[in-house]
């Protein structure tokens, strides 16, 4: 938004009026000096009474907010895809049925009261073939979509419907094949039942699609929605939102406008307008902060936090800087259809040739905790039973020997039929520190015999090559993830992405181990927490030792908050800040 300079028109000069002669002229000219003098008394007393009023009334908000984040997402539609970015915009325009809260603790949104076993809403049944499932009874909150139209249990089904169909291409169809019924009472209420007992039965993440929209473009080619969709096709139809914003143009690659949705029936937000740029580089995100082009970087996709930690001692009197340890798992996968990674061996000497302390330490002022596998210290389920691997080259050597990689020639190792021990890892363009992190990567594994090349792909490329698994060998990337969440779509084996599926599952190193999908099945059926937990010890305990993934850290999540911005609460897990975007204000 640009401003406008002004100021008031000049008066007459003084020499230009005619000159005073005569008693008359005396007498008019004192009496208007007199005039003039009680017009200095008027200006100033009205002077300091508006003084006054400034001091007791409020400053005037701001109508408009302008953030920015370094991606731009692939596809609008929630169930298409994983990206944060679209996450953090869908969460402005949509709710799901529950989150967790910045405490960690399961809510409703979009539902009207969280179902559990002890308020008689949830319960186990004997199933047909005579197994244990469980019903759930749930009750939507009064919402509209923005055309007008209200949220009903109609669109439940649909959006099941969408999830469950083989040919939807949903980034994980898992959680929607296992319901086995719908039962719809009214327009608000339904329920669910289904296939199995489980501890986060629950925890109902879900986005609701828009029927009377969506459905017809569903029903006539299903293997053509995820590119007919018309949150793509149409992305700023009213229809699509229900939040307490709605989208009203896309540029993209440049920007997404939001405004206030009419229909939005929760607490009335404190901007008529959010623009969120996109800006890819975290330098020119930084330099546009600085500027006052952006009021506030988004701290789940923003600042590095080698940037904020900079930055938090430069400009500490304009921002408040906080430093929220998240369930954000930064990792690197590892495509196991490439034979050179065939031997378990070869991925374990590849992290014990990875000094991931000193990255830490250099990088991150010892901020980020090294990561020993995919459940975070943080985690209620967190066990520290499993192997860890510290910095030793020399060990990975030995292994990369044994795995029959003896042969180094040019500083390279072969293997036994001469294939050279050089592979590419893949990460998000833009990022300064990712890159650098590459960098390091790529000089200690260069010490062990093993050539690493890098590339570098804008987000939005190297997702799509993430969902189908085009990544040649290696990728560099983060989960975010809920508490206590079992990690099935990534680790069991048949969420591995293909054709076959549509692509759908987010098992992108095709990892697949008859044990971990049999700890991954108890873990989620487990009631109760100490034999979870335990269930959880044996997930991590195989994961440590077949390294389907090389964990890096578990992310700080750094938030650069300008000082008037208030109500920006991180909350370090899935469910992101913007879920609360209504709550945000400025307050000069």
């Amino acid at each position: 938004m640009v401003g406008q300079s002004w100021r008031p028109a000049a008066g007459t000069p003084a020499d230009a009026r005619p000159l005073a002669s005569g008693f008359g002229e005396a007498v008019a000219s004192d009496s208007s000096q007199c005039d003039g003098a009680a017009d200095m008394i008027r200006r100033l007393f009205l002077s300091v009474a508006l003084s006054f009023c400034a001091l007791v009334l409020p400053a005037h908000a701001k109508d408009e907010l302008v953030v920015a984040m370094t991606q731009t997402p692939g596809t609008w539609n929630p169930l298409i895809s994983s990206m944060l970015a679209k996450s953090l915009i869908s969460n402005m325009t949509a709710r799901p049925l529950t989150a967790y809260d910045a405490n960690w603790k399961l809510v409703c949104l979009a539902c009207a009261e969280l179902p559990t076993l002890e308020n008689g809403k949830a319960r186990t049944i004997d199933l047909p073939d005579g197994t244990k499932g469980m019903e759930i009874d749930v009750e939507l909150r009064k919402l509209r979509w923005g055309d007008g139209t209200p949220v009903t249990s109609h669109d439940v089904v649909f959006t099941y419907e969408v999830g469950k169909h083989p040919l939807s291409g949903v980034a994980s169809s898992e959680g929607y094949k296992r319901v086995l019924k719908l039962d719809v009472k009214d327009d608000r209420r339904f329920t669910m039942t289904i296939d199995r007992i489980t501890f986060d039965y629950n925890s109902l993440g879900l986005t609701l699609l828009p029927a009377h929209i969506e459905k017809p473009i569903f029903d006539a080619n299903p293997a053509e929605y995820r590119n007919k969709t018309a949150y793509d096709t149409d992305s700023t139809n009213p229809g699509l939102a229900f939040g307490p914003f709605r989208i009203v143009e896309i540029v993209p690659g440049s920007r997404i406008t939001l405004e206030h949705n009419q229909t939005w029936t929760g607490e009335k937000p404190h901007f008529k307008r959010i623009v969120v740029k996109i800006i890819e580089n975290t330098a020119a995100l930084e330099a546009n902060l600085l500027s006052g082009n952006v009021d506030y970087v988004l701290g789940e996709l923003g600042l590095s936090l080698d940037q904020a930690l900079a930055f938090d001692k430069r400009h500490k009197d304009k921002y408040n800087v906080i430093y929220k340890p998240a369930l954000i798992y930064e990792h690197i996968d590892v495509k196991l259809d490439n034979r050179l990674f065939a031997d378990r061996r070869v991925r374990q000497a590849m992290l014990l040739a990875i000094d991931r302390k000193a990255i830490s330490e250099k990088l991150f002022e010892g901020k980020q905790p090294i990561a020993d596998g995919p459940i975070s210290p943080l985690d209620p389920m967190f066990s520290p039973g499993a192997r860890r691997y510290g910095y030793d080259p020399a060990a990975a050597r030995k292994l990369l020997d044994e795995a029959g990689f003896t042969t180094i020639k040019n500083g390279v190792r072969h293997d036994g039929q001469g294939e050279r021990f050089s592979i590419e890892i893949t990460t998000t363009a833009g990022n300064r520190v990712r890159e650098l992190v590459a960098q390091v990567i790529q000089s200690q594994l260069r010490q062990v015999g093993v050539e690493l090349r890098i590339k570098a792909e804008p987000p939005r490329i190297f997702s799509e090559g993430l969902n189908r698994r085009q990544f040649p060998a290696l990728a560099m990337y983060a989960w975010v993830q809920q508490p206590g969440g079992v990690p099935r779509s990534t680790l069991y084996s048949t969420e591995i992405p293909s054709a076959e599926n549509a692509w759908s599952g987010q098992n992108y190193p095709g990892y697949a181990n008859p044990e971990m999908d049999k700890a991954l099945d108890a873990a989620e059926r487990a009631l109760d927490a100490d034999k979870r937990r335990a269930l959880f010890a044996d997930i991590q305990r195989i994961h440590a030792d077949d390294l389907p993934v090389l964990p890096l850290f578990f992310r700080v999540d750094p938030f650069v908050i300008p000082k008037p911005l208030k109500g920006v609460v991180p909350t370090g897990t899935l469910n992101s800040s913007t879920l609360w975007v209504e709550q945000w204000r400025w307050e000069n």
